[in-house]
């Protein structure tokens, strides 16, 4: 558990004291809510590697060569 430390900018007095339940609990979601968008992320970018790839491979298919499959995808 970490400390809080508070500090009076018109004073300049420092207190340290211990996270409150509410602090901890709202930096928990906090944390879980930055890593589920983090995996929505990267599934995201490889949903969309996936698409690419199979793009390409479709378009291979039709009888496009190397190179203008290039020039469409980029």
């Amino acid at each position: 558990m970490a400390d809080v430390i508070e500090v009076n900018c018109t004073t300049g007095e420092v207190t340290t004291r211990p996270q409150t339940a509410d602090e901890i609990a709202a930096q928990e979601a906090a944390a879980q809510t930055a890593q589920a968008q983090a995996d929505a992320k990267a599934k995201a970018e490889a949903d969309a590697q996936a698409a690419k790839s199979s793009a390409v491979s479709k378009l291979a298919k039709l009888g496009l060569t190397d190179e203008e499959i290039a020039a469409l995808v980029g």
